[in-house]
C-alpha cells in the first residue's frame, strides 16, 4: 500500500505543479491589477521633467514612466495621460487617474481593456 500512496502523491504534485504554471502564465505583476467588471488600474512612478516619454522599468511596486513635461499645474498628469494612452492604443477619455494626482506614485483607470492587454502593451513600449 505505501507505494500505491507515493505514486499518487508523485502523480497529484505533477498535477500541482502543471496547474500552478498555467496560473503563473496568466499572472500578473501587481501593479496591473483588474478591477471588476471591465477596467484595469496600474501603478505608475512618475518622473516628470525627463527628456523624452519612456517607459523605464515593470516591476512589482511600480511602472516606472519619463515624462517630458515639468510638474507643474497638472501638466505631467496630462502627458502621462496621453503617453499612456498612446501607449496602450485606447482614447484618452477611456483614462484616469484615480489616486495620486499630486504624487510621484500615481494609480491610473484603464476602462474596457484586460490586464493581458495592458501587461503587453506596456511590457512592449518598455524594451523598445
Amino acid at each position: 500500500m505505501a507505494p500505491a500512496k507515493k505514486g499518487k502523491s508523485k502523480a497529484n504534485s505533477a498535477e500541482s505543479t502543471q496547474s500552478t504554471n498555467k496560473t503563473n502564465n496568466e499572472n500578473f505583476p501587481p501593479c496591473i491589477r483588474l478591477l471588476p467588471p471591465s477596467s484595469v488600474a496600474i501603478t505608475i512612478h512618475a518622473k516628470p521633467g525627463s527628456k523624452s516619454c519612456s517607459i523605464t522599468d515593470l516591476s512589482d511596486e511600480a511602472v516606472g514612466v519619463q515624462i517630458d513635461a515639468p510638474a507643474k499645474d497638472g501638466e505631467a498628469n496630462a502627458a502621462l495621460l496621453d503617453y499612456i494612452s498612446s501607449v496602450l492604443g485606447v482614447k484618452r477619455r477611456q483614462l484616469s487617474i484615480g489616486s495620486g494626482s499630486k504624487s510621484r506614485d500615481k494609480v491610473i483607470i484603464v476602462e474596457e481593456l484586460t490586464p493581458q492587454n495592458v501587461f503587453n502593451a506596456l511590457e512592449k513600449a518598455s524594451k523598445s
